[in-house]
């Protein structure tokens, strides 16, 4: 086999084998895939106001995001991958006034808040 036509099929081989990750097999299974934060509006509603640092972490866990810059403010993330690769992104954001837990904000309400 002259090496001319040898490069051309490892080059269409590749090429072929390279297109089987843009074609979803029937069947196969798919997980979903959750990063960040387990955020529910039952845990949210646990919220308090004057609620301590280390009280808010008991309820919702360390936080993804500590921003250096701003220390008074800590960011949960959850983000979900179905099986089908649709993404669904929540965010939700705590602040402080020293070490007492002032507001939040993002895609839940914590039930009872002034």
């Amino acid at each position: 086999m002259p090496p001319s036509l040898r490069f051309l099929t490892i080059a269409f081989l590749c090429t072929l084998l390279g297109a089987c990750t843009l074609v979803k097999f029937p069947g196969v299974h798919r997980i979903e895939v959750q990063q960040g934060n387990i955020i529910t509006q039952e845990i949210v509603d646990q919220l308090k106001p004057g609620m301590t640092r280390r009280q808010v972490q008991f309820v919702l866990g360390t936080p993804l995001l500590e921003d250096t810059y701003s220390p008074n403010r800590w960011d949960y993330v959850n983000r979900l991958r179905d099986k089908k690769g649709n993404i669904t992104q929540k965010s939700f954001s705590v602040y402080f006034d020293e070490d007492s837990l002032v507001s939040t904000s993002g895609d839940w309400v914590p039930a009872d808040w002034p």
